[in-house]
């Protein structure tokens, strides 16, 4: 059995011969600190990336098979982006800038926390259908404008710019990246404008919603007709926290919903059957929602404090869910006791089937070198 295989055999509850070890990336600085260390160059950690060459290089290094995260992404945001500027150069050597979504924010020297938000261009129709509506038109060049090389997989254009290519790797299992429908608009407006739009000004929040899901289903229609077989797509919302949703639950399940099951829906008319979710925090009253909406996969189960696991959403909701990710990525940072204790924790959420372990997020810069390879040694001789 290769990656391919034994991935969608896990996620349809079939039998398989091995878990694959699946990874969701590093801290730029955790990255850096192992090349201070001398297990990788200054170049390697800085020009890292999900499923590029230096990803699969440090996936050879320390014991990964593969990054969940690795889908073919089309470009189905802004496009083009807006332009990133500085706007004030402070004292302090703090900065004002302005990114590729329209967000202001402080940039703090020697900090890489998230940075905290300031202001945001997107206010109201004005913005809306001046600088964003433009730009979230689809046409076949944003495909061909993606990001055509994960894992092995090479998306192109033929030289006519016609049909869709994919030399592909048949190793790894293939994932079709399709944005995300709700994230991306609060990316736009902030949470807070956001949350007074859909008071304020329902219809226009209603047609920035259907402009996102146009857009990514044509993006998604488009690449289906060409024939590539994929085994699983993969959205993008991050929109809960350590308590719950940002969102009202019963507004998601109302607006986008019916977006979810229009786009899984055609997923499943080309036989992508496995569709994943990444969302960070507390999901619990927006699983049910995904579920009944085409979404299968929840992605990356954020321990938290709140302790995320897929064993109650298996007791609630059966065989119909499935689940990647759920490892304490504060393990790494540990000694070989504390990999130890967390791999006999995962023993009985394997047992489940439907489930892949993989960490929960980017191994922050406490983690060891010598720590990823002791667990994904341990992983094989446990789950092999």
């Amino acid at each position: 059995m290769n990656n391919r295989a034994r991935t969608k055999a896990i996620l349809n509850y079939e039998p398989y011969d091995r878990l694959p070890l699946v990874q969701f990336g590093y801290w730029t600085d955790t990255l850096l600190k192992w090349a201070a260390e001398g297990h990788i160059t200054r170049e390697q950690a800085l020009g890292h990336y999900f499923g590029n060459s230096i990803d699969i290089q440090l996936n050879k290094l320390l014991g990964w098979d593969f990054c969940w995260t690795c889908a073919f992404a089309w470009n189905n945001h802004l496009d083009p982006m807006l332009e990133r500027r500085i706007l004030e150069e402070r004292p302090d050597g703090s900065r004002l800038i302005i990114d590729e979504n329209g967000m202001s924010f402080i940039e703090k020297p020697g900090v890489t926390s998230l940075p905290g938000e300031v202001d945001h261009l997107l206010k109201g129709r004005e913005e809306w259908e001046t600088i964003f509506m433009p730009r979230l038109q689809f046409e076949p060049g944003r495909i061909q404008r993606g990001r055509v090389k994960v894992e092995g997989q090479e998306l192109r254009f033929d030289q006519g710019g016609r049909e869709l290519l994919l030399r592909q790797d048949s190793s790894h299992p293939h994932g079709l990246y399709c944005g995300g429908l709700i994230g991306v608009i609060r990316d736009w407006l902030g949470l807070v404008n956001m949350s007074y739009l859909l008071v304020d000004d329902e219809p226009l929040f209603d047609e920035i919603a259907e402009t996102v899901c146009e857009t990514t289903y044509q993006g998604v229609k488009t690449i289906l007709e060409t024939g590539i077989q994929f085994d699983f797509a993969h959205f993008w919302e991050d929109i809960c926290y350590r308590s719950g949703p940002l969102v009202n639950p019963r507004m998601f399940a109302a607006k986008f919903g019916p977006k979810y099951k229009r786009i899984t829906d055609l997923l499943k008319l080309y036989g992508v059957k496995l569709v994943s979710v990444d969302c960070d925090g507390n999901i619990d009253a927006l699983l049910p929602i995904w579920l009944e909406n085409g979404v299968n996969i929840m992605f990356p189960i954020e321990m938290g404090t709140w302790q995320a696991s897929i064993q109650p959403w298996r007791e609630n909701y059966g065989k119909a869910i499935r689940g990647v990710g759920g490892v304490n990525k504060f393990v790494f940072g540990g000694g070989y006791a504390d990999i130890d204790a967390e791999i006999e924790r995962l023993r009985p959420l394997v047992d489940l089937g439907g489930y892949i372990p993989c960490p929960d997020h980017g191994l922050p810069p406490d983690s060891r070198w010598e720590n990823v390879q002791y667990y994904c040694e341990r992983m094989r001789k446990v789950f092999g």
